[in-house]
Parts: structure tokens; C-alpha cells; sequence
């Protein structure tokens, strides 16, 4: 699984896991993400660590959700799975010697800063229950016109 990618996949898992009643399997998973179950496990891991999904083993085992999405927001499923990357642009070298090299740096630099701060910002308002209401709501709306 692509790291970049990590945030919304496992955002993608948590919403299918609280619209059911019984534990989705790492197969499952695997399957909807279309990746290999022993990356969904690793992957989990970290939701697990941080207390926001559970395992259980066996015949019925599987991956539940373990929090309140009320008090889980966007930015910490984002810590969760390791706070990949936001953004794939940066320097061609961390210690240019050409001083426009330099110059041009400090300014993504500012601009790198400034972004990820209001990025990081708007995940932390919005929380699991938001996205599951609102998953809801257009599932409903897809219903009702079919």
C-alpha cells in the first residue's frame, strides 16, 4: 500500500467496519483495497496500537472498530498509520551549494510549513462520526434514486 495513500484507505476500512455489525477479515480487507491481506495486517496494526480498532482471532475473528467515532478525528487516524508524508513535492538536495538552490528551498520550505499546518488543522476538525454521517446520508440518497 502506497504510503501517500495509507490515510484514505484505512478512513475507506473504518467507515465499512462502523457500518457493520460483524468483524471484517483481513482478507476482506485485502480485497477491497485490493492489496495482500499481510499489508491490511500491518496496517491495522497501528489503528490497534492507538486503541481505534480490535482483532479477534478464530472462526467469526476479525477487525472491529474499538473506538467512539465521535472523539476520533481525521488527524489521528493520520498519527495512527504512521503521519505518512502530506505532500510529495521538496528538494533536490537537503544542502544545495548553489545559493538560488537554496533560496528556492527556503521558500517552498514556508510555503511546505504553512500548508501542512492548515491541512493538519482541518483533519483535526473533522471527526470519524462526521465522515460516517455524512457516508450515510449519500448512501441513502444513492438508494433512493436507484
Amino acid at each position: 500500500m502506497r504510503q501517500d495513500s495509507r490515510l484514505s484507505r484505512m478512513l475507506h476500512v473504518l467507515l465499512h467496519m462502523a457500518a457493520r455489525d460483524e468483524p471484517l477479515t483481513s482478507d476482506q480487507i485485502a480485497h477491497m483495497l485490493r492489496t495482500n491481506p499481510v499489508v491490511v495486517r500491518r496496517t491495522m496494526a497501528g489503528l490497534r496500537e492507538a486503541g481505534y480498532a480490535a482483532s479477534e482471532k478464530g472462526h467469526r475473528g476479525g477487525w472491529r472498530l474499538a473506538c467512539d467515532l465521535k472523539k476520533v478525528t481525521l488527524l489521528d487516524i493520520h498519527r495512527a498509520v504512521g503521519g505518512p508524508t502530506l505532500f510529495a513535492i521538496g528538494h533536490e538536495s537537503d544542502h544545495p551549494s548553489c545559493a538560488v538552490e537554496r533560496a528556492v528551498n527556503e521558500a517552498l520550505d514556508d510555503a511546505l510549513e504553512a500548508a501542512e499546518a492548515l491541512l493538519l488543522e482541518r483533519l483535526g476538525a473533522v471527526t470519524l462520526d462526521q465522515l460516517s454521517k455524512s457516508f450515510s446520508k449519500s448512501l441513502r440518497a444513492h438508494r433512493r434514486a436507484h
